[in-house]
């Protein structure tokens, strides 16, 4: 039985891909800032601030999936708050090479989490692809920084992946719950223009895509993890209203209102390109979810 140690465990994500683990036969070491009284698998506690880390934790471990990062979408983005974001990424990729070096351990494979916001908060026409630069702005620079951390991995010989992640549609919690509860309450509407795009891909997706990072000893380097359909936000948001049979009807939430709101995060809601899935299908990855109104109905209540 192999061992992997997840970080970022007690998210949404960790949690659906460590139940995903599990039943594939995994055992599973969980990093986190502290104990969880319904988290069942191995706990130990680190605090990335202080670089400190029980190393315990790397005992028997073959592979790390790094899931760890601060939220970008609570929050202003106040100087405070994009250092937080920026150190949640950077530093625990730093805590946890200087430990893996420390113990003395060799790992078949290091997958960490990374995001779309590596091509920026932009919307043109262009469809991003692995091979495109990061951009300048916030995100992009974060998402520069995070993926050249984890590349220290790589330099010490640990085959890595990074998947750089769109808006994950999950059941319960996440994006896709903020973008329903209006619309179930009639009030929902499109985001600005609505025609900025907005990439994303189903949680069962994108846990599949860990486990074949993990076991797929060809693939390395960063992998766009979207969904191949491209759709706006106007096209998000008439979808979800026509699965829940609620009819949209108000005039697009202005963007001026937004940026009012949130300040300069509202980027986030009001760009978006379309990026490639190309390069992960090439893998021999098979989506089960490759179009959005297929997704919704299997993530929402009343879609039947």
């Amino acid at each position: 039985m192999k061992t992997v140690l997840v970080t970022g465990a007690s998210g949404l994500i960790g949690r659906h891909l460590c139940r995903l683990l599990e039943t594939k036969g995994y055992s599973i070491h969980v990093l986190g800032r502290s104990m969880k009284k319904d988290i069942s698998y191995k706990q130990f506690v680190w605090d990335i601030g202080s670089g400190t880390v029980d190393l315990n934790v790397f005992k028997g471990v073959n592979a790390i999936i790094h899931l760890a990062g601060a939220n970008i979408s609570e929050g202003r983005w106040t100087k405070t708050r994009q250092q937080e974001i920026r150190d949640s990424r950077v530093k625990s990729i730093d805590l946890l090479y200087n430990s893996v070096k420390k113990v003395g351990i060799q790992l078949e494979a290091f997958i960490s989490s990374s995001a779309i916001g590596y091509y920026g908060a932009i919307t043109s026409d262009t469809v991003f692809t692995e091979s495109d630069s990061p951009a300048g702005d916030f995100i992009g620079g974060v998402c520069l920084e995070w993926e050249l951390a984890a590349d220290a991995l790589e330099k010490h010989g640990v085959r890595t992946v990074k998947l750089r992640t769109g808006v994950v549609l999950t059941a319960k919690g996440g994006p896709l719950a903020k973008m329903v509860q209006p619309i179930q309450l009639r009030f929902g509407s499109a985001l600005g223009k609505g025609s900025q795009f907005m990439p994303w891909i189903h949680v069962d997706d994108l846990c599949q895509m860990y486990v074949q990072s993990l076991e797929d000893p060809k693939m390395s380097g960063p992998y766009n993890a979207v969904a191949p359909e491209h759709v706006t936000n106007r096209q998000v948001t008439e979808s979800i209203g026509a699965v829940l049979k609620r009819k949209i009807w108000l005039p697009n939430v202005p963007s001026f209102l937004l940026k009012l709101i949130f300040g300069e995060m509202a980027v986030i809601f009001l760009q978006g390109s379309r990026v490639s899935s190309s390069r992960i299908k090439k893998t021999g990855f098979q989506f089960q979810y490759e179009e959005l109104d297929g997704a919704l109905k299997n993530l929402l209540p009343f879609s039947t």
